[in-house]
């Protein structure tokens, strides 16, 4: 007889959707523990994980933990400490990564990427494998780190033994079903051993999360930057009730809201009378509340044009579908927010139903915690960038943001989750000194950073590499930063301001000419963290930092690259960056 798991009701799923995982899931616990009195010697399985923000490590650690229900052998391997040697001998390959910046594997996932699309990589016949890869398709190579693992194992002569799932930023779907239909591969030959608590242990979660963010009380809110200048606003959220906690390094995923003066122009544009819409959580709201609260009005990608085209009838929209240029789809979406479509691009929708099919879940947006909890206790500070331009003769903004700075009141309660980031943390030897790079808004974990060492009384010195525009203008938490270094919390600062003399100065042009000293900081064990841009500013702090390896430690080119791969590996040069 065919069983079910209940799947939670606050899971992320259509009630259709979480009667078939239950059903699919239950099947298989079944067909496994009828096999258990033959099951055999456990199947290994090794579950490999590149993670940047922490992401994909949290997926892995999940599968690993209901692997271990059933008859398996599972081994959990960050891909940075990962022996590549192992490669060829393994039987059972789960891979499990993110993508960041342009179409780049994670840190900790560039040396086994590039040593795996190199002609020395080993052939792979007898390993099975599956790829889950994480990414965001609003940018143009997305999930590129998962589809190049993806099919460089499939070249090599490895057995792809289910499908790649790409995840669209959202995983909790994508990963259910990946997950789920993996271990119906090789559940035949294992059996889980104990409860139906697999699938709720998978879906659910106690607590405030990203599923069931805290609702929040904004303490204060204020722009950083004097007259004049762009506005970087520093935002203090209460925590008192919700029972979460943070470490420095952590983020904070904030839900925003979309501005109701665009939402109302979209719907006065649309070809139908607006009605009540479901939402990703299968409740029926008005358009209006589903347009503002739950869908992504504020980018288009690839995916939404393609739809888009086929209800439209516009020629150039179809001609840029059928061309399929990366370069066309790039210049096209930049810029441009869903009203440009129905604006400019009238589709013809039979109802807001149809419409929304088309459209994205609205996605929280994580932000760097900038403060330490033991310096704040209940709060989480914020330091945030306010982003405003002007594309195609419409006035925009980035929609958390603005949302943060513009639309919040007094009645207001941004929903609020923590995100933990292992993979940024400060040195667990207070001795150990540390160097931090945060251009602008990167400045927000090394406040963290610097009030956490304060208050846990730790010996090791700092050093922070600040940058912006003007100092007069932009040197945001000016007070802050001076009182730590009168009070030797902060062991040094070095300070460029981009804008402030002809000649334009980066914080990476003042690690250069403080070569001899970074080097030797490095030489003495500390910790280098980046904190920002990953498309330029971090790229050229990594090359700055190679050049000081093979100026002031007298290496070659392939032993400075080497160095520095080394530093990652010891988690002694960490980044968060975006």
């Amino acid at each position: 007889m065919a069983s079910s798991i209940q799947i939670p009701d606050n899971a992320p799923f259509t009630p259709e959707q979480r009667q078939w995982l239950g059903e699919f899931l239950g099947n298989i616990l079944s067909q496994s523990s009828a096999a258990s009195h033959s099951a055999g010697p456990a199947v290994p399985v090794t579950v490999l994980f590149g993670s940047q923000t922490g992401t994909a490590e949290g997926l892995a650690k999940k599968l690993v933990k209901t692997l271990k229900k059933g008859n398996f052998e599972p081994t959990l391997q960050d891909m940075g400490a990962y022996d590549r040697e192992l490669l060829a001998k393994e039987k059972n390959l789960l891979i499990i990564t993110s993508t960041y910046g342009d179409g780049e594997p994670p840190d900790t996932a560039l040396e086994l990427h590039t040593w795996l699309m190199s002609d020395a990589a080993p052939r792979l016949e007898g390993v099975n494998f599956s790829v889950l890869s994480l990414g965001d398709s609003s940018y143009p190579d997305f999930c590129q780190c998962g589809t190049d693992f993806d099919l460089r194992l499939e070249a090599l002569g490895a057995n792809r033994i289910y499908p790649r799932v790409d995840v669209d930023v959202d995983a909790d779907q994508p990963y259910a079903e990946w997950s789920a239909g993996v271990i119906a591969v090789l559940a035949p030959t294992a059996s889980f051993s104990a409860s139906n608590k697999v699938a709720s242990d998978e879906i659910d979660e106690a607590g405030f999360s990203k599923k069931n963010p805290f609702p929040s009380s904004v303490l204060h809110n204020y722009n950083l930057n004097g007259p004049g200048s762009k506005q970087t606003h520093h935002i203090e959220i209460s925590l008192q009730g919700s029972e979460l906690d943070y470490e420095v390094g952590d983020a904070l995923g904030v839900y925003p809201e979309n501005p109701e003066g665009v939402v109302d122009e979209i719907i006065a544009a649309l070809p139908f009378k607006a009605g009540d819409v479901p939402t990703s959580t299968g409740e029926e709201v008005s358009l209006r509340e589903a347009l503002i609260r739950h869908y992504d009005i504020g980018t288009i990608n690839k995916a939404l044009i393609e739809k888009w085209q086929k209800r439209s009838g516009s020629p150039y929209l179809r001609s840029l579908v059928e061309a399929d240029d990366k370069k066309e789809w790039e210049n096209f979406c930049w810029g441009r927010d869903l009203i440009d479509l129905v604006i400019d691009y009238p589709a013809d929708f039979s109802d807001g139903e149809d419409f929304v099919s088309v459209l994205k879940k609205l996605q929280p947006r994580l932000y760097s915690i900038a403060s330490s909890p033991k310096a704040h206790p209940g709060e989480v500070h914020l330091c945030v960038g306010i982003v405003r331009y002007n594309s195609h003769g419409r006035n925009r903004g980035g929609i958390c943001s603005t949302y943060l700075s513009d639309r919040l009141n007094a009645n207001s309660k941004p929903g609020v989750f923590v995100h933990h980031n292992s993979a940024f943390r400060l040195p667990s030897d207070g001795n150990v000194p540390i160097i931090m790079v945060g251009p602008g808004t990167g400045i927000a974990p090394f406040r963290a950073f610097l009030e956490e060492r304060k208050a846990t009384g730790a010996k090791g010195k700092n050093w922070l590499f600040f940058g912006n525009p003007h100092e007069k203008t932009d040197f945001l938490y000016s007070d802050e930063l001076v009182a730590f270094q009168k009070d030797g919390t902060l062991s040094r600062m070095d300070l460029a301001w981009s804008r402030d003399q002809k000649e334009k100065i980066y914080v990476q042009n003042l690690m250069l000419k403080q070569g001899a000293e970074l080097w030797k900081w490095l030489q003495d064990g500390a910790a280098f963290y980046v904190c920002g841009d990953a498309s330029r500013m971090a790229k050229d702090v990594d090359a700055a930092l190679l050049g000081i390896a093979k100026e002031h430690g007298k290496l070659t080119e392939e032993a400075a690259a080497a160095y520095i791969t080394q530093l990652k590996k010891d988690k002694r040069y960490l980044r968060d960056v975006y």
